[in-house]
């Protein structure tokens, strides 16, 4: 009885990987870590902005309206909770990608306003600060491009034959991705410029 119930067993772990099992299985992890990383990352860049929004005001503190645009964009993308569960909800992926992409936009504006104000960009935090921040933009277009990857590669075979009926049968389902059309925009590092602005015409 036992022999037949390890054969029976052997049997069906063969049935479930030539099926494509252990390959959904493996893919679907590899999506969870992608996406550890990418959240990462984004806490990462959360976590530099209220330095970065001290330092603007203390040279720029009239500039009410971008430092208040960064501020609320933080918070925004800070309250949606990024678990493994929001991988297999497209309207919430999409309000996480919407919200990061908001934020991204208004850090680019932040950083735009600077370029007004010599003695800010020549202050050394500031500096620092824009240092990391591309560094961390960076970091974040990697690990975004690495999940973009682990996703195709998952979705290909929760769609592929025979392996779209082992999916089936145990509730793998295709998992949304970061959207091709705005893409490049909140990929893009802010820009980060030390060139010294130019000065008046009155100063000529």
């Amino acid at each position: 009885m036992r022999k037949a119930f390890i054969g029976w067993y052997l049997l069906l772990a063969a049935a479930l990987s030539g099926c494509g099992y252990n390959t959904l299985q493996s893919n679907d992890e590899q999506i969870k870590a992608s996406w550890s990383e990418v959240v990462n990352q984004y806490q990462r860049r959360a976590d530099l902005i209220p330095n970065l929004v001290n330092t603007v005001k203390g040279y720029a503190a009239h500039e009410e309206k971008v430092l208040t645009e960064v501020t609320q964009a933080r918070a925004q993308a800070g309250a949606i909770q990024a678990t493994p569960a929001l991988l297999n909800d497209p309207a919430a992926f999409a309000k996480f990608q919407q919200a990061q992409g908001a934020l991204s936009g208004a850090l680019s504006r932040l950083l735009a306003v600077s370029e007004n104000y010599p003695q800010l960009k020549a202050d050394a935090g500031f500096r620092d600060l824009q240092a990391q921040l591309e560094g961390t933009e960076n970091r974040i277009t990697v690990a975004r491009n690495r999940y973009i990857k682990a996703v195709q590669d998952y979705n290909v075979t929760v769609r592929s034959f025979p392996s779209n009926l082992t999916a089936r049968l145990f509730g793998f389902q295709i998992k949304p991705n970061f959207t091709a059309e705005n893409e490049k925009a909140i990929s893009a590092p802010p820009a980060v410029n030390f060139d010294p602005a130019p000065k008046p015409a009155a100063e000529r």
